[in-house]
């Protein structure tokens, strides 16, 4: 499992999504960087970019979910 997954330090809401996929899926490259280019989306709702595709959710549970079901897409192929 080689997916990446880059959060930025200024979205908010961010910690207890990366603290549940680091939990849940240890082998994950999960990094937090300052900056993940997504200042748009980034101030606006919790978003993430997972192998470099921007994904957002309406809250931090919302971009679990949509995290987690990339995960497993990613896995069945």
């Amino acid at each position: 499992m080689g997916m990446k997954i880059r959060f930025c330090e200024k979205n908010s809401g961010k910690g207890k999504v990366v603290r549940r996929l680091e939990e849940e899926f240890p082998d994950l490259n999960i990094k937090i960087k300052s900056c993940v280019k997504q200042c748009g989306s980034c101030r606006n709702q919790p978003v993430a970019v997972v192998d470099k595709v921007k994904v957002t959710g309406k809250d931090g549970d919302d971009l679990y979910k949509k995290i987690v079901e990339l995960i497993q897409k990613d896995a069945a192929e």
